[in-house]
C-alpha cells in the first residue's frame, strides 16, 4: 500500500482521536485541529513502520503531544473557549459538571485524564506519549482526581 493511501487510511481510523486529545491538552479548537494535520504531515515525512495497531496509535498520539506541548510552550497565557459542545461526553453518562471539572484542570493533568479515561492507556504507556516518567504521570493523575473530587463537591455544595 502506498504511503498517499496509508495516509487516508490513519485519517480515517485515528483522526477523532487525535483531535479530542489534542483538544483536552490545548483546550483550543483551531490549534487541535492544527495538531492533528501536522501529526499526519510527521507521518508523511518519516514514513514509519508499525508493529501493529497499538504502536501506530501510541506514535500518532505522542507526534501529536508533543506539537501540543510546543504549542502550549510558545502561548503566553491559555485562551478560554467553550468546549462542552465539542469535547466528547464521559462514556458512562457522566454529567456535564464532570466534564466542566475535566476542562478546568492544568493541561498536563487534562491530557493525563484524557489518555488514562478516554483512550484507556496506562501510566507507563501515558509516560511513553508525553515524554514523562510513569510517575508524574500517575501524580498528574493523583492531583486531577483530587481536584475533581473537589469542584464537584463544590457543586454539590451550592
Amino acid at each position: 500500500m502506498n504511503h498517499s493511501n496509508r495516509l487516508e487510511e490513519l485519517v480515517g481510523k485515528y483522526e477523532n482521536t487525535l483531535f479530542r486529545a489534542s483538544l483536552a491538552i490545548l483546550g483550543d479548537v483551531q490549534e487541535a485541529e492544527d495538531a492533528v494535520q501536522e501529526t499526519f504531515l510527521r507521518y508523511l515525512e518519516k514514513r514509519p513502520e508499525f508493529r501493529d495497531g497499538g504502536h501506530e496509535k501510541a506514535w500518532l498520539l505522542k507526534v501529536a503531544a508533543n506539537r501540543c506541548k510546543s504549542v502550549l510552550r510558545g502561548w503566553k497565557r491559555h485562551p478560554a473557549v467553550e468546549l462542552l459542545d465539542i469535547y466528547p461526553a464521559p462514556d458512562d453518562g457522566g454529567s456535564r459538571e464532570l466534564l466542566e471539572a475535566i476542562l478546568a484542570l492544568p493541561a498536563n493533568q487534562r491530557a493525563a485524564v484524557h489518555l488514562h479515561y478516554y483512550e484507556g492507556y496506562t501510566s507507563e504507556e501515558i509516560g511513553a506519549i508525553l515524554g514523562q516518567r510513569p510517575g508524574t504521570v500517575r501524580s498528574h493523575l493523583s492531583r486531577a482526581r483530587d481536584a475533581l473530587r473537589r469542584y464537584l463537591s463544590e457543586e454539590e455544595g451550592e
